[in-house]
């Protein structure tokens, strides 16, 4: 990868990441509280719906850069005829590749942010000092198998579909997709991977929001899912899958066409300079 592009795909991660964690919070929120074990209404119903922004913001920059940046630099690696049947598996490797690395930001960001969304009275600085005092560092990365396990089933069915959508789209109308055809082709991919990974989204809620020292808070997927399963069966492990569908189908949108808008501008306007 060239020291443009390499620019560029980081400048454009961050900004397109930004944009849609900041659009979409209220979503976020009201998703989250669904799938809190406390009830929805316990946990804040409709209000204050920003609660955990500060945190979110903090992260979304780097977090999205992290995972483009690796994105793009593995399907540099992993060469590939454009023709060839191993084009998904090179699209799946590199996105899982930069889940990986993006989590290690994500993680404690999420962490704080959830805990913030389910507790609007308490302040997002106040909340990550206590997670540090009481867990230490290994507290603000609670979660980080189940999120990455989240994060990769996701990104497996996501970025090959949103690839393919565009190689598709661009096949039949004979050249390169425009930014916002990207998007409503990243709406697409983005809402379907939402929908059959929620259960998954589930478990991490639950491990993320559970009290320090119970068996859910170690971290174990397939108990949190059973748990969750036993309590409320399918209803509770698909909790939420209205607000996550909506938000990551509109997510997509604004991510994916974010993102290779800002990515072509940066090339165009003199990054090639770099």
């Amino acid at each position: 990868m060239e020291g443009s592009e390499f620019a560029a795909s980081l400048v454009a991660g961050g900004v397109a990441g930004v944009s849609v964690d900041l659009i979409l919070f209220p979503l976020d929120t009201i998703k989250t509280r669904l799938q809190s074990p406390h009830g929805f209404t316990k946990a804040g119903g409709f209000c204050g719906v920003y609660a955990g922004v500060p945190s979110a913001a903090i992260g979304s920059f780097p977090n999205a850069a992290a995972f483009f940046l690796t994105y793009e630099y593995v399907k540099c690696i992993l060469h590939t005829d454009s023709a060839s049947y191993l084009m998904p598996v090179k699209h799946m490797v590199a996105a899982s590749a930069g889940e990986v690395v993006a989590c290690l930001i994500r993680v404690p960001s999420e962490v704080v942010k959830q805990r913030a969304q389910v507790s609007a009275s308490s302040k997002t600085f106040r909340i990550f000092s206590n997670i540090l005092r009481e867990e230490g560092v290994q507290g603000l990365y609670r979660g980080y198998k189940s999120t990455v396990l989240r994060e990769i089933p996701f990104s497996l069915v996501q970025f090959p579909l949103w690839e393919f959508l565009k190689a598709l789209w661009s096949w039949r109308r004979g050249h390169p997709v425009d930014s916002w055809q990207s998007a409503v082709c990243g709406a697409f991919a983005g809402g379907f991977a939402a929908a059959v990974t929620t259960p998954l989204d589930v478990a991490k809620t639950r491990i993320m929001l559970a009290k320090a020292g119970s068996s859910t808070a170690g971290g174990d997927v397939l108990s949190a899912l059973h748990g969750v399963w036993r309590t409320q069966g399918l209803a509770g492990l698909f909790a939420g899958i209205f607000p996550r569908t909506a938000a990551i189908s509109l997510g997509g949108f604004i991510f994916l066409g974010a993102y290779e808008q800002t990515r072509s501008l940066l090339l165009e306007v003199g990054w090639k300079r770099l």
